[in-house]
C-alpha cells in the first residue's frame, strides 16, 4: 500500500486531520504497526466524548491499571473480576488530552448498567460504586502524569475529585480550555477557582457559567474569583461569559489588562443581559487584537447598548460574527446594528415571534449580511414573510453552509405552511451543504419535490425530523431513490414522531445505506454535534 511508506512525521500531521473521524482512525489501527502508534494516541485523546461508536470496553481498559488493593474494592462491590483485561498493548491513560468530569461520571454510570448484576443493583451501592470508579480513574490519569489540554468541570459537586485534583496540580497546570460551570458554591469550588488563578496561566480558551446569587458575600467571591482567573492569564485569546443575572462588571474591566488587550480575539456573550452594562466602549478601545464577537440569546439589545458599540473609537475593533436572537423589544437598534456591523455577521439565528418586527428583521439582514455561513430559522418564520426567508437564503447561497429550520406554528396550519417551505427550498439551496436539518410536518408528495429540486447539492449531514402526528408518512423510497442510490450524503439521521421511530435503530436500513458509504446516525446526536452554541462556534472545539 503506497500511503504505508510515508514518512512518519507526515503521516502523523496527516491523521491530525481525522482526530474526531474515529472511523477512519479505526482502519488506520489495520494498516501496519507505524499507522497503529500513530491513530491509538489520537482515539484515547478523548473516548469519554466518543458517541459513534459508542460502547464502554475502554473504562474496564483504564482499571487495568489500578493495584491489586483498589481492584479488589471493585470486586466487593459486585463488580465480575473477568471485566478486568489480562493485559493491554498501549499506556492507554497516558494519551488522555480532554477531560469532562461530568462526562466522566454520566460514562460510568451508563457503564455501570452494561455490567449490572443482581449483586450490585442497590441504588445507594451503585453511587458509592460511580464516584469509586470516577475517583479512581482521576487517580490512575494523575500517575500516568498526563498533561491535560482540556478541562471541563461542574463546580459544586465532584469536591473529591477536585480534592485530589488539588493535591496533584501538574494534571492541569498547562490546560489551554477551561470551561467552567458553577452549580453551587462550596469551599471545595471556591479553593479550586483560587488554584486556577495562581497555578493555570497558559489558558487561551475560557468559559464560564455562573449562577446568580442573592448573598452578597457568595456572589463577590465568584466575580473576584474569575477576575482573578482572567488576569492571570498570559494568552487569553477566547472568553465566552454565561449569565443571565450574574453581574459582569469586574469580568468585563478584566480584559483592560495589557496580557488581555494583547492577546484577546474572541468574546462571545451568552444569554448575557445588557441592561446594565455601561463599560463595553472601554473595554473594547483596549483590545487590540479583537477579531469577533458572538451574542447568543442575549436581552436589551437597545439604543444604549448599540450606541456604546457604534461610539468605540476604532469600529473595526468590533466584528460582530454571531447574532442569535430570541427576543427583540425593539427593531430600530437592532436595524442600526446590522447597518454597522452586518457586513462581518456569519452565524444568524432569528426565533422572533413578533410578526412586523421579523419581517422587518428578514430585511435588513437581506440588505445588510452576504456573508451568513450558518442560518438557524425557528419561531418567527410565518406566512408573511416567508418569502422574505426564500429570498434571504437565494442571496447567501454563496457563502451559506449550514442551515437548520424547525417551523413552529398553529398545529392546523403546520402541515400547510411545512408543505410551502418543502416545494420552494430545494431550488434556492447551493451546490454543497456541510449541513441541513428540517423539522417540518412532511408529506411524500412535498418531500418527493423538495428532493428532486435539491438533485445538484450535495449534503454532508442530513436530517429531518417528520412533526406530522396525525398519519404515518412512508418517506423511504424517496430517501431510497433520491439520497441513497444518488450518495447525495454522508451522514443521515432522521426522526418521525408519529411512532416516535429514529431511523438509527432500524438496524435493516442502517446496513443497506452503508453499503453506499451513508451513515446513518441517530438523530438527537447529530443534531447536537452542530446545534450546540460551542460546536456552531469551533471555540471550544477538541
Amino acid at each position: 500500500m503506497a500511503f504505508s511508506k510515508i514518512l512518519p512525521e507526515l503521516l502523523d500531521e496527516i491523521l491530525q486531520y481525522f482526530h474526531q473521524d474515529y472511523k477512519t482512525l479505526y482502519s488506520c489501527i489495520l494498516v501496519n504497526r507505524l499507522w497503529c502508534n500513530l491513530a491509538i494516541p489520537l482515539l484515547w485523546e478523548n473516548p469519554f466524548s466518543i458517541e459513534f461508536p459508542k460502547n464502554y470496553h475502554f473504562i474496564e481498559i483504564y482499571l487495568y491499571n489500578l493495584n491489586d488493593d483498589d481492584k479488589t474494592k471493585l470486586i466487593q462491590y459486585g463488580m465480575n473480576k473477568d471485566l478486568f483485561p489480562l493485559n493491554t498493548l498501549f499506556k492507554y491513560p497516558s494519551f488522555i488530552k480532554h477531560l469532562d468530569i461530568n462526562k466522566i461520571s454520566k460514562s460510568i454510570e451508563d457503564w455501570e448498567v452494561t455490567i449490572r448484576t443482581s449483586e450490585t443493583n442497590n441504588n445507594l451501592q451503585n453511587s458509592n460504586f460511580i464516584k469509586l470508579i470516577c475517583k479512581s480513574l482521576i487517580q490512575i490519569f494523575i500517575e500516568n502524569e498526563v498533561n491535560l489540554y482540556s478541562l471541563k468541570v461542574l463546580l459544586g459537586s465532584f469536591d473529591d475529585i477536585f480534592e485530589l485534583i488539588l493535591q496533584n496540580s501538574n494534571l492541569i497546570g498547562n490546560i489551554k480550555k477551561l470551561k467552567l460551570d458553577l452549580l453551587k458554591i462550596s469551599e471545595s469550588s471556591t479553593k479550586f477557582l483560587t488554584f486556577l488563578s495562581s497555578n493555570c496561566n497558559s489558558i487561551s480558551s475560557l468559559s464560564q457559567s455562573f449562577q446568580y446569587y442573592n448573598d452578597y458575600k457568595h456572589q463577590q467571591i465568584m466575580e473576584n474569583s474569575l477576575s482573578q482567573i482572567i488576569n492571570s492569564q498570559k494568552n487569553l485569546r477566547k472568553i465566552l461569559f454565561r449569565s443571565n443575572k450574574f453581574p459582569l462588571y469586574q469580568s468585563l474591566l478584566s480584559l483592560k489588562n495589557p496580557n488581555c488587550s494583547n492577546t484577546l480575539n474572541t468574546i462571545i456573550f451568552y444569554h448575557i443581559n445588557f441592561e446594565n452594562i455601561i463599560v463595553l466602549n472601554e473595554v473594547f478601545n483596549q483590545l487590540n487584537v479583537l477579531e469577533s464577537i458572538h451574542i447568543i440569546n442575549c436581552h436589551c439589545i437597545d439604543t444604549k447598548f448599540v450606541q456604546q458599540i457604534i461610539n468605540i473609537t476604532k469600529p473595526f475593533k468590533f466584528k460582530l460574527k454571531s447574532l442569535i436572537l430570541r427576543k427583540v423589544s425593539q427593531f430600530e437598534p437592532l436595524d442600526l446594528l446590522l447597518q454597522h456591523f452586518g457586513c462581518y455577521l456569519e452565524n444568524l439565528g432569528i426565533f422572533v415571534e413578533n410578526k412586523p418586527q421579523s419581517s422587518q428583521l428578514f430585511k435588513s439582514v437581506t440588505k445588510y449580511c452576504s456573508k451568513i455561513k450558518f442560518l438557524l430559522l425557528g419561531l418567527g418564520i410565518n406566512y408573511q414573510n416567508i418569502n422574505l426567508v426564500f429570498n434571504l437564503i437565494d442571496n447567501i447561497k454563496q457563502s451559506l453552509n449550514c442551515l437548520v429550520i424547525d417551523v413552529t406554528i398553529d398545529n392546523n396550519d403546520n402541515n400547510n405552511f411545512s408543505s410551502i417551505i418543502l416545494q420552494n427550498l430545494g431550488q434556492i439551496l447551493p451546490f454543497k451543504l456541510d449541513y441541513l436539518n428540517l423539522c417540518l410536518s412532511i408529506n411524500e408528495s412535498d418531500l418527493e419535490i423538495f428532493l428532486k429540486n435539491s438533485q445538484n447539492t450535495f449534503i454532508k449531514k442530513l436530517l429531518i425530523k417528520i412533526k406530522r402526528k396525525e398519519k404515518y408518512v412512508d418517506i423511504y423510497p424517496y430517501i431510497k431513490e433520491y439520497i441513497m442510490k444518488k450518495k447525495r450524503v454522508k451522514y443521515l439521521a432522521i426522526s418521525e414522531i408519529s411512532d416516535k421511530k429514529n431511523w438509527f435503530s432500524l438496524k435493516d436500513i442502517v446496513k443497506e445505506f452503508k453499503l453506499y458509504d451513508i451513515q446513518i446516525l441517530d438523530y438527537y446526536i447529530l443534531r447536537n454535534d452542530i446545534d450546540s452554541i460551542n460546536d456552531i462556534l469551533e471555540v471550544f472545539k477538541e
